[in-house]
């Protein structure tokens, strides 16, 4: 997790111990940042975002950064949102002229999150949201999709086991994106897919598989 893009606020507390010495402890609260949807039919709508150090929303950067990537097959498109979080990027792509959008989140929190989110921004007809982990879902899912975009928590080396099952549900011509951190490295072939770019956005890097 990027402690970098977390809104936090600092309390300082100094603790006495004997022999008159202290030591100032340096306590954070962290709060879930402030997200927006960029473009299109909902721009600059505010999106809440679920607190906790297992939620990091992609910044307004890096989102744009990949959605100028995807810009000429986002509309309608049948858009997956695998570790949706605050839902942000299945709605960007709904505003942006996605015909539907999928959220997946294991965590309860987020799920409520993204239901309100959803909501506010009048695409709950257009949306599926579900409480799941990501190898479950893609084990069971009989719908096929134009884009997923994957970006679970940092360090926990979910994207190399949920990667190779994941071509058995994207169509003809569809594209993977997953956001890592720059470090990290993911394969180069999954099934019938294959890196096609990758892109560095500070601490952020956007993986892009295509169809070989």
């Amino acid at each position: 997790m990027s402690l970098t893009i977390l809104d936090k606020t600092k309390i300082i507390i100094v603790v006495y111990f004997k022999y008159r010495k202290f030591i100032v402890v340096n306590l954070y609260i962290f709060r879930g940042i402030k997200v927006r949807v960029i473009t299109g039919s909902q721009r600059g709508r505010k999106l809440i975002s679920p607190e906790g150090l297992e939620v990091r929303p992609s910044s307004d950067m890096t989102k744009q950064a990949v959605f100028n990537i995807l810009q000429n097959d986002i509309e309608n498109s049948n858009f997956l949102d695998l570790f949706a979080g605050s839902g942000q990027m299945g709605i960007e792509a709904l505003s942006r002229g996605a015909i539907s959008a999928t959220f997946i989140d294991v965590s309860s929190k987020s799920i409520e999150v993204i239901k309100s989110n959803v909501k506010n921004c009048g695409f709950m007809e257009k949306s599926r949201i579900a409480i799941m982990d990501s190898m479950s879902f893609v084990k069971n899912c009989s719908m096929k999709y134009d884009i997923a975009f994957l970006d679970p928590p940092y360090q926990k080396e979910i994207l190399n086991k949920v990667l190779p099952m994941l071509p058995n549900i994207m169509k003809d011509n569809g594209i993977i994106v997953c956001e890592t951190e720059k470090k990290e490295e993911l394969p180069e072939n999954i099934g019938t897919y294959s890196i096609h770019k990758s892109y560095i956005y500070g601490k952020a890097k956007i993986t892009v598989y295509r169809h070989c």
